[in-house]
């Protein structure tokens, strides 16, 4: 097989490789970056690769032909070419045709795959396993990924290419334990390639464990040069310097690190009992839990600044780790608890989409458990939508860290008037649900169809009518 690759680290999202496109120039100002656009009746309907979506023409200004589409974004704020791509060894003989017998139109093709494992040699077999394994990972559908995965190793179980694609599956999934075995098994096996001990240096670092983290990918490095495992040893290290002084404790499902002459011991028993009660909260609430237990830091305002290199508007972080500011407080207080809810539900959505939920929907369902409410910003909110000034929800779906402070606090203001809709009109069943079906590999728009019965378009308009009859009656 050529050209195989597949995007590693953190809270990672397929890209869309687009070399020229259509573009929509939105009366508000911004613009939408199509594969192909076409008129349908009131609105335009446009694709962006496998996916359709559906915007009114009153919102369009014009459309142009032949653009060429700014850099894609994922879901961390990142580019594609920041994230270290992998490239499996060669070792994996696949044959030629091989990806063309396992994927058509698109689609892993099942029978061919079945007849491979009657007829093939167990190496061939294995190798179309991984095959449309691989093609289920890129697309985001991570439990089917796993389940060819398994056959692929039952069938090859000495491949260090199975074993990193299966070991950056499970961080992804969240299963960092599998992970690391399956990560230090392709080491051992390869103890000279470079995507090997790139992947460690991932599962390391998603652990907890920053510093065996930086030694895999300086070995990495010493077998291949890569620009971008270097910006993750840079992050690794800001990490390690900032909490050189810190101290550890633990409770059932978080391991808490401070600084012990920044916080009192009453601070941080308080912050753990806040966390394990608000676990409690999410599990009723969201029903399901992550199944490692959860680094939690607490910084200095500034510490939290050089670590994260978070936007000047951000006042926690979670990335894997709950990365909490928590200068000048002795005591829990209402603000702090529902600053470590919000950010201990980005942990439970993720478990529950498998890492694919767009943020829009992450920061509305964080922002509903907190609880918070809109309150003083829902006149102004239900006026801009009937104005058609507010943010498209596709635009939503990549890091807000983006913005600018005050899109930002349009964007978090927008996702969550789009989840109290949901929740209101379905329950927090169909908020859940909607997370689910995400999780197991739908694109966003077609969640919201199975559940709401919604496109991004007939959202955009319900969740303006939901506004302005709460908000300006």
């Amino acid at each position: 097989m050529s050209s195989r690759s597949v995007i590693l680290l953190f809270a990672i999202t397929t890209f869309a490789a687009v070399s020229s496109a259509d573009v929509i120039h939105l009366k508000n100002g911004r613009k939408i970056w199509a594969d192909h656009v076409r008129e349908e009746g009131t609105h335009l309907r446009y694709d962006v690769g496998d996916d359709s979506y559906a915007i009114p023409e009153s919102l369009v200004e014009r459309v142009e032909e032949g653009g060429v589409p700014p850099e894609v974004r994922s879901s961390s704020g990142v580019t594609k070419e920041e994230v270290p791509s992998f490239v499996p060894n060669d070792e994996l003989q696949t044959g030629g045709d091989l990806p063309a017998q396992v994927i058509r139109e698109g689609h892993v093709d099942n029978d061919a795959l079945a007849s491979l494992e009657r007829t093939a040699k167990p190496e061939i077999a294995g190798a179309a396993y991984f095959v449309a394994g691989k093609h289920e990972f890129e697309t985001g559908n991570l439990p089917q990924a796993r389940g060819y995965f398994d056959s692929a190793l039952r069938l090859q179980p000495g491949s260090p290419t199975i074993l990193n694609y299966y070991a950056a599956l499970l961080v992804r999934m969240g299963s960092l334990k599998q992970a690391l075995s399956y990560a230090q098994r392709s080491v051992q096996l390869a103890p000279n390639s470079a995507d090997s001990f790139a992947v460690l240096g991932v599962v390391q670092f998603a652990s907890d464990r920053s510093r065996e983290a930086i030694r895999s990918w300086k070995r990495s490095l010493e077998l291949r040069p890569d620009a971008a495992v270097e910006q993750y040893i840079a992050k690794a290290e800001r990490e390690i310097k900032a909490e050189s002084a810190f101290s550890e404790r633990a409770s059932s499902h978080f391991t808490l690190h401070y600084e012990g002459k920044q916080t009192s011991d009453n601070l941080r028993r308080s912050i753990l009992m806040t966390l394990e009660s608000e676990y409690d909260d999410l599990v009723r609430e969201l029903g399901a839990s992550p199944r490692e237990s959860i680094p939690v830091v607490l910084y200095t305002e500034q510490a939290y600044f050089d670590v994260t290199q978070a936007p000047a508007w951000s006042g926690a972080l979670n990335d894997g780790k709950l990365r909490i500011p928590v200068s000048g407080l002795d005591a829990v207080t209402p603000d702090l608890a529902r600053v470590l809810k919000h950010e201990l539900a980005h942990s439970f959505i993720n478990q529950l989409s498998h890492g694919r939920c767009p943020q829009w929907l992450h920061e509305g369902i964080a922002q509903a458990v907190e609880p918070r409410s809109l309150g003083g910003v829902g006149q102004r909110l239900a006026q801009l939508f009937q104005d058609g000034h507010e943010i498209p929800f596709y635009a939503l779906e990549g890091s807000f860290a983006r913005f600018s402070s005050g899109e930002a606090a349009l964007a978090y203001a927008e996702s969550l008037a789009a989840v109290q809709y949901i929740e209101d009109t379905y329950g927090l069943s169909g908020v859940r649900q909607i997370v689910e079906r995400i999780g197991e590999g739908s694109s966003t728009e077609q969640a919201l169809r199975g559940i709401v019965h919604s496109d991004y378009a007939r959202l955009q308009n319900e969740v303006g009518g939901f506004l302005k009859n709460k908000y300006n009656r």
